[in-house]
């Protein structure tokens, strides 16, 4: 934070408190010190012998392929894949897998998250997360057949080779260390047995392992500081490792450690609702997956998570249960999503969060879904006999979550537990018959050249209304927002809710929306209370990309399963359609009009925008209309 202003180190020392900055404060100078380089010492340090212990025992395999049934010739395709050298990332099309990075491998502390030639660093990590391997260890298990094994060792050992411990962008996040600690750790207990499996390359992973764990400690302010995601991989990497090398000198001290910021971090970073700390459904995914994996881990040492601990991933498995759309799988896109997805032991696509919510549920003592083929990652995780009754195919759970006939909307409306990751109170997502009309932009990437540096974090591509031009809340950074706006609930049933959001209270205005759902009707209602004279606003709406026609005040749709209309009444409509204008006055920007699903990946969308100003703020009525 040292080339930020004055003002703004106030404001970051005050909004997020003097522990976070400590913290960071204390990694900067480590870094810059030079005395993370010598506690990490490029090549690591010569580690002891040891036996790896199997964490995990999944289904047996005539069991799995009988609840896959034809699917299982999914899990072969991909892992045949990978023998080819190819790898798909963050759910999206094969391309190359690239065991090494290009250049000269420096110290991890050279690196930053973009890669020396600028590029973004998330596609590498993503390849060192070894999803890859998982994959080849999972068509072994299934089939027996050894040349998955042996592809999975071969390339394994490529990959270890090619990026020497401490050496290179794969070793320079604590986290992508630690993820990959559990890959391996998780994919050792289905090929252990196998005849490729030879004592020597036992011995290697078992020595790759401890090398892994090592790395974790020195940098573990970073973690603290982060307060996310990175705490809880991190420390489960090391509960992981203490676990799988029980006569390590080091294995008590990392099991301890691990378990207790795994432990501290679900206390400070899930609200009592269930809300994640990071306002991310993507996020909030991660850490329910990383939730299934620390009771088993908990399991095998004997000693139950903490009864506070269940109790708040209870209410996170809930609350994203609140976000998902029964009919695809998919939830609401919220907030920041960088395509993370551990362990992939799903058939199923990546947008489909069926699987880790099962897992979750069946983890924590939750009732479940009905069986399917997300059942799979349950199995793999030896959870399968945990079943409890099943949940309520719909259900009101803590998001404002509004149903109606065919469709269901969630209305954005935070009460910030952390940093937010995107300015997008009163953001409305809305669907219908498992097709997301109204619809949330993602992320796409955060480490590009403008105007794609994080660009979709703001509040111009959300579904709401955005007053003078300006954010919600003051961007001081890629990732860093100050002058939380906070929203208030004010009504929630079934069919209604309203909320309002003090982003504006600086220009002395408050954003109130109500939202009323009827099976073929929607009606939104925008107030902006204060004098609105003088002001400004844009009301915005980020709809499929479907064929479309315009008459008067309405957008008539043309989707999949019968037109849809939306209606701003009275007012001109203006649409965007990939960075370009396709109809009206409204001006075009280049992030106007698309929508990325996952990391790395845009499409695109149609941005219906209306433009207003004075008067016209003080009640914008819009109407979605669904084939009866």
């Amino acid at each position: 934070m040292a080339s930020r202003s004055p003002v703004t180190l106030v404001k970051a020392l005050w909004q997020l408190g003097p522990r976070t900055l400590a913290q960071y404060g204390l990694y900067a100078l480590q870094l810059r010190s030079g005395w993370l380089r010598t506690q990490t010492p490029a090549g690591g340090a010569v580690q002891p012998s040891g036996p790896i212990v199997r964490l995990m025992q999944p289904a047996n395999p005539a069991a799995l392929r009988k609840r896959l049934g034809p699917q299982a010739k999914a899990v072969f395709a991909e892992a045949d894949e990978v023998l080819r050298g190819r790898v798909r990332l963050f759910g999206g099309s094969a391309r190359p897998l690239k065991l090494k990075p290009g250049g000269t491998l420096k110290h991890w502390t050279a690196y930053t998250r973009a890669l020396p030639d600028g590029s973004d660093i998330k596609p590498v990590w993503e390849v060192g997360r070894l999803a890859w391997a998982t994959l080849l260890a999972r068509a072994y298990w299934l089939s027996g057949q050894e040349r998955y094994a042996e592809g999975f060792w071969r390339r394994v050992e490529q990959f270890l080779a090619s990026n020497p411990p401490n050496m290179g962008p794969h070793w320079s996040s604590a986290q992508e260390v630690a993820l990959r600690l559990i890959a391996l750790s998780f994919s050792y207990s289905l090929v252990a047995e196998a005849k490729a499996s030879t004592p020597q390359r036992l011995e290697r992973l078992s020595q790759a392992l401890a090398t892994h764990a090592d790395r974790i400690p020195p940098s573990l302010s970073y973690a603290q500081a982060q307060n996310n995601n990175h705490l809880l991989s991190e420390a489960l990497g090391l509960w992981t490792a203490g676990l799988a090398l029980p006569q390590h000198p080091k294995a008590n001290a990392w099991r301890a450690s691990g378990r207790k910021h795994f432990t501290e971090g679900i206390r400070r970073q899930v609200a009592a609702d269930g809300v994640y700390s990071q306002h991310s459904a993507n996020y909030q995914r991660l850490m329910l997956q990383l939730a299934a994996w620390a009771t088993q881990l908990a399991a095998a040492e004997g000693q139950p998570l903490p009864s506070r601990t269940r109790e708040l991933l209870r209410a996170a498995c809930t609350w994203l249960f609140g976000l998902l759309d029964t009919e695809s799988g998919q939830v609401a896109n919220l907030g920041p999503n960088d395509g993370a997805y551990i362990l992939p032991l799903s058939v199923l696509p990546f947008s489909d969060h069926r699987p880790a919510l099962q897992a979750a549920a069946a983890a924590l003592g939750l009732p479940g879904l009905k069986p399917g083929l997300w059942d799979e990652i349950c199995m793999w995780l030896g959870l399968d006999g945990k079943r409890l009754p099943t949940r309520a195919s719909k259900k009101a759970a803590s998001p404002l979550r509004i149903e109606a006939g065919d469709g269901w909307a969630y209305l954005r409306a935070a009460q910030f537990n952390g940093r937010p990751g995107h300015a997008d109170q009163l953001h409305l997502d809305l669907w219908y018959r498992g097709l997301n009309i109204a619809q949330d932009a993602g992320t796409f990437l955060y480490n590009a050249p403008a105007p794609w540096d994080n660009a979709l974090a703001g509040t111009a591509v959300h579904n709401t209304l955005m007053l003078d031009s300006a954010d919600q809340m003051t961007r001081a950074g890629r990732f860093l927002w100050l002058d939380f706006a906070q929203a208030t609930v004010l009504e929630h049933s079934p069919r209604r809710a309203m909320a309002e959001h003090n982003g504006y209270r600086s220009r002395g205005l408050t954003h109130r929306r109500s939202v009323q759902a009827s099976p073929q009707e929607w009606l939104v209602l925008d107030e902006v209370l204060g004098n609105v004279c003088g002001h400004r606003g844009r009301l915005h709406w980020l709809l499929p990309d479907w064929p479309w026609r315009i008459s008067g005040d309405t957008l008539h749709l043309r989707s999949p399963k019968g037109r849809i209309s939306i209606q701003v009444e009275g007012h001109a409509l203006s649409l965007l359609r990939a960075g370009k204008r396709l109809h009206g006055r409204a001006a075009a920007s280049p992030t106007a009009g698309w929508v990325s699903h996952t990391y790395a990946s845009k499409q695109p969308a149609v941005a219906l925008v209306v433009e207003l100003e004075g008067d016209e703020l003080q009640a914008i009525t819009t109407r979605f209309v669904f084939p009866k």
